[in-house]
């Protein structure tokens, strides 16, 4: 017999903890290799943590609605025969028995015993501790909770529901502002001021979700980590775009996928890095890591405002319709909150798409530990000159603004510049003979 530890799995670099949102077995219950145990949450994705073994489940360390640590054991699975658990095992937790089995580790001092079923309001309905910190904050009843139509799995409220619901369906008294007072003592470094607002100023309080600080926190570690530089091309795309119109309802009929331009992207981006590898590392101490797989990270906008990062793996071995159907496969389930942690993970150069609000140009934070961002400006119809074997003309092109920000430790400007010029070459040389 030996015993194997259940942890949490890495979901992502800027992911550090999850919270156990429900056991789906429970002590003394057999369990099969990859079999699901548990149910959890971080702020980007949620999912289920499958057994690495088989075996038995001896003993559970956390309870549900915990958040515990990536990396840490939350249960104990015993391999080989179930010998040394008791059937009563199996009744532990309904019956309330202090009293533990032979053979069963013990969780740590003072741990409260896990429920069998998830923590849930009197109308035997689950809500997350987001969902109940927004409840609390603004003095939403379990009555007036219990009425919120939820569009999460099982019909479970999440925070977009519940922040639309007090948008729109609920009438809030008008709280006296909160007040917010200086530290009486810093003990790090010196800080900006902090801002003292009086009630009856006009102004709202909002405190940042849990998700909007974790990204706060890795902006600014990525400028306090990397001297950030930005090249910027203007590029011709007319030849894609009349391609693009020209092609898409034919492509969308075979591939049964639309076709964006973000594939297109995308694949002059994975060309160009074949062509400029060291674009593609990331620095670990004075040892640069040079990553021979090409995992293009694509950032997308979520309904609540924030932005995630899932990745198409292996990007430089896909044709056109293979990115094209992972866009918008991963588009779709980061939008439905339905992304696995794979999905986030091991992205090695990242590209964000600021044309999609209309901006021309942008110059993005470095997604760490990469050294690299691209960004996508807006296509806009404008005048340029066209080079003619009968000399220059003026005409009316699709033009767009490529822009290049990286890590100037390891980057410098000459691989830059030759870096994102190359992905521009190739868009304006895209080949729009080729058949679909």
């Amino acid at each position: 017999m030996s015993r194997h530890e259940l942890v949490l799995p890495k979901m992502g670099e800027s992911i550090v903890e999850a919270t156990l949102l429900k056991w789906l077995k429970k002590e003394g219950d057999r369990v099969a290799q990859d079999e699901s145990v548990l149910e959890i949450a971080t702020d980007k994705v949620d999912s289920e943590v499958p057994s690495p073994v088989s075996g038995t489940l001896v003993s559970i360390l956390h309870r549900e609605d915990e958040v515990v640590a990536i990396g840490k054991a939350v249960a104990i699975i015993e391999t080989g025969e179930p010998a040394g658990v008791s059937p009563a095992a199996v009744e532990r937790e309904n019956m309330g028995r202090p009293a533990e089995p032979a053979g069963t580790v013990q969780p740590e001092k003072n741990m409260v015993p896990v429920r069998t079923e998830p923590s849930k309001s009197e109308g035997k309905r689950f809500y997350s501790p987001l969902v109940r910190n927004i409840a609390r904050q603004e003095k939403v009843s379990e009555v007036e909770l219990d009425q919120i139509a939820g569009t999460g799995q099982e019909g479970r409220v999440t925070k977009r529901d519940i922040l639309e619901y007090l948008a729109h369906n609920r009438q809030p008294s008008a709280p006296e502002p909160p007040l917010v007072r200086p530290p009486e003592s810093v003990k790090e470094k010196p800080k900006a001021a902090p801002v003292y607002t009086p009630p009856g100023t006009g102004v709202e309080i909002i405190e940042m979700d849990r998700m909007r600080k974790l990204i706060a926190d890795h902006m600014v570690m990525s400028k306090q980590t990397s001297p950030h530089v930005t090249s910027f091309v203007e590029i011709d795309v007319t030849p894609i775009v009349k391609w693009r119109d020209r092609v898409k309802d034919d492509f969308a009929k075979k591939y049964s996928t639309r076709l964006t331009f973000t594939p297109l992207f995308i694949q002059a981006i994975a060309r160009a890095i074949v062509d400029f590898p060291m674009i593609n590392v990331s620095v670990q101490g004075t040892q640069i890591l040079r990553k021979y797989d090409i995992n293009i990270g694509m950032a997308t906008a979520l309904p609540g405002g924030n932005l995630i990062v899932p990745v198409i793996r292996n990007a430089d071995r896909l044709n056109l319709a293979g990115l094209s159907f992972a866009v918008n496969d991963l588009s779709e389930r980061a939008r439905s909150n339905k992304l696995k942690p794979e999905d986030i993970q091991d992205g090695t150069f990242t590209l964000t798409n600021v044309g999609s609000f209309g901006n021309i140009m942008g110059t993005p934070i470095i997604n760490q530990p990469q050294v690299a961002i691209l960004a996508t400006g807006v296509i806009q119809k404008k005048p340029a000159v066209i080079e003619t074997e009968s000399g220059d003309l003026i005409g009316i092109r699709h033009m767009m603004f490529l822009s290049l920000s990286y890590d100037h430790r390891i980057v410098d400007g000459a691989l830059g510049g030759a870096f994102l010029r190359k992905v521009g070459d190739y868009l304006e040389q895209f080949d729009v003979t080729q058949n679909l």
